[in-house]
């Protein structure tokens, strides 16, 4: 490895290796359109890390023509998916073209640069194959992040696997390769073909599995891999003998698990739930478990940041006052709504997936609308999040929503969840509702940028809550369900326990025990901090995962 490491900075000495990250999703700001959701949030907040503290790491993804799609409207205001053509200028061409084998056919692969000035992280390689060297059906690969078509996507995993090693090789090549999640696995192959030595693989190569959701724990038939090409060139007896699948299935996080010489779940409690997934498995790594964060360099507001640090609670007052009437602008003007800056603001927002309860509080639809309803301590509420675009039962929980708010003035569904209205809820926001199925959350780092934002958690206590929690102090726990209820079961005790929170404690102390809300808000604010900041968790990785 003797050419430069392509860096503009000096690395920290405490940072000296080498490390190539992989990520089929980076949400790095609001123009640049490659990411879904939580995975997306964290790879971009490692990269904007990575910047900060001078590491020598570089980030390896795809550049998604239509992205994953834009949420807009149809006339009657249900949601709408669309897929739209974007443009980049800022990318620069690096003039790096690599080839991969896409069932049996070659395909070319182009490599772009986000250069680390234009927003502030560490160099980020995107890989295109929507290039006139390819034909058509070659360029739809980088097309659609996550696309519905089986064959594309094992042929976007082996663009980012073989066709990034590649690129990692003309740039000098990596000490350490990290996978975050299973997508890029067909890298650890190719370093297989070119290393010919399991141990040295297993010395190179970082796995981070990110959900303990059987979507997110893909597996397929080996002959459709083996036709694809996702192996590269390794034989069919050296696959069976590095990965000790024989088929006909297979699962690609065991796959990981076995090839990878270390891997980690992100939070605590998550560590401990992929261990007693995958810990009976013989021949996987060690699972540990280095917690998620998010950048607060990008996420928290500064003048928040200042006044908390003055402590001047009148400044912060104010100043969440003015985010609150940031936010309810874009919702007058998607809705038509007028918000009320004085009013106890709750904002449910994340991904729209069914473990993750955006329904919950409908639980008992007149309970719902007494606290909606009421003009004594009033609530308003606000939805947002990206369904799958073709998960039918997700988008039609997400148009009931819509439908519902046509009902009162102080319930609002907006759409184009993407990181700037993310921000903007999560300043604006008085209380921020996570209701997940317990041990269905891996990590969940919404909440930790609500809290940098003085937003109160109103929270399950799973993924990183439990790390985070001190119920009453710096957030609110909705207390553990029986875990032998059936999930009926478990809806109604959790909505049963959210409403009385809402009721007896959210409620009387944001109206008329300010002080104490003041404290909570605070205490919250100050704990987030610095433990949860991005930057603690790229430096906990280099010691923990890449140094090893």
């Amino acid at each position: 490895m003797t050419q430069p490491w392509p860096l503009p900075w000096e690395p920290d000495p405490q940072y000296r290796k080498r490390v190539a990250y992989f990520s089929m999703e980076y949400a790095i700001d609001q123009p640049l359109k490659i990411y879904s959701g939580g995975l997306g949030f964290l790879a971009g907040s490692h990269m904007r890390s990575a910047f900060d503290l001078r590491q020598n790491l570089i980030g390896i993804g795809m550049l998604w023509k239509n992205g994953y799609y834009d949420q807009v409207r149809h006339d009657d205001q249900s949601m709408r998916v669309q897929f739209q053509k974007k443009y980049y200028p800022f990318l620069v061409d690096t003039g790096i073209c690599v080839s991969v084998t896409v069932n049996g056919h070659p395909v070319w692969v182009k490599a772009l640069l986000l250069p680390p000035e234009v927003f502030g992280t560490a160099p980020l390689y995107l890989l295109t194959t929507d290039i006139p060297e390819n034909d058509y059906l070659a360029q739809t690969i980088t097309h659609r992040l996550y696309d519905t078509e089986p064959s594309t996507r094992i042929a976007q995993s082996i663009v980012l696997g073989l066709g990034g090693a590649q690129v990692v090789e003309r740039l000098g090549g990596a000490d350490v390769y990290h996978l975050n999640e299973s997508h890029g696995l067909p890298l650890a192959f190719h370093l297989m073909t070119r290393l010919q030595d399991s141990q040295a693989v297993r010395r190179r190569v970082v796995f981070t599995t990110h959900t303990p959701e059987k979507a997110g724990n893909p597996e397929h038939e080996l002959d459709f891999l083996r036709q694809m090409g996702f192996f590269g060139e390794l034989s069919e007896a050296q696959v069976t003998e590095q990965t000790g699948m024989r088929g006909p299935r297979f699962s690609h996080t065991l796959a990981a698990l076995r090839l990878a010489g270390r891997a980690n779940g992100v939070s605590r409690l998550h560590g401990e739930v992929a261990n007693r997934m995958w810990g009976d498995e013989p021949g996987i790594c060690p699972i540990s478990s280095v917690t998620n964060a998010q950048n607060a360099r990008f996420w928290q507001d500064g003048v928040l940041r200042q006044a908390l640090a003055r402590d001047d609670d009148a400044a912060l007052i104010r100043r969440k006052r003015e985010l609150k009437r940031q936010l309810f602008q874009v919702v007058a003007d998607q809705t038509g709504k007028l918000f009320n800056p004085e009013v106890l603001t709750i904002v449910w927002a994340r991904r729209f997936a069914a473990y993750k309860r955006a329904d919950l509080l409908l639980h008992d639809l007149y309970r719902f609308a007494r606290l909606i309803e009421q003009s004594e301590r009033p609530v308003q509420l606000i939805w947002a999040g990206k369904p799958f675009p073709f998960d039918q039962a997700a988008i039609e929980l997400f148009n009931r929503l819509i439908r519902l708010s046509y009902k009162t003035a102080r319930c609002a569904v907006l759409t184009g969840y993407e990181l700037q209205l993310s921000r903007l809820l999560k300043q604006g926001a008085d209380v921020w509702l996570n209701t997940p199925r317990r041990l269905r959350e891996a990590s969940g780092t919404s909440g930790m940028t609500a809290a940098m934002n003085g937003a109160v958690n109103l929270s399950v206590g799973d993924g990183w809550v439990p790390e985070f929690a001190r119920d009453g102090h710096n957030c609110l726990l909705i207390p553990d369900a029986d875990p032998t209820l059936d999930a009926a079961g478990q809806d109604a005790v959790d909505y049963s326990q959210l409403m009385n929170i809402l009721e007896h404690q959210v409620r009387p102390w944001y109206y008329d025990q300010h002080e104490r809300w003041l404290a909570l808000v605070k205490q919250g604010m100050r704990d987030v901090l610095p433990r949860f900041d991005s930057d603690r968790m790229a430096d906990e990785y280099y010691w923990t995962m890449y140094e090893q």
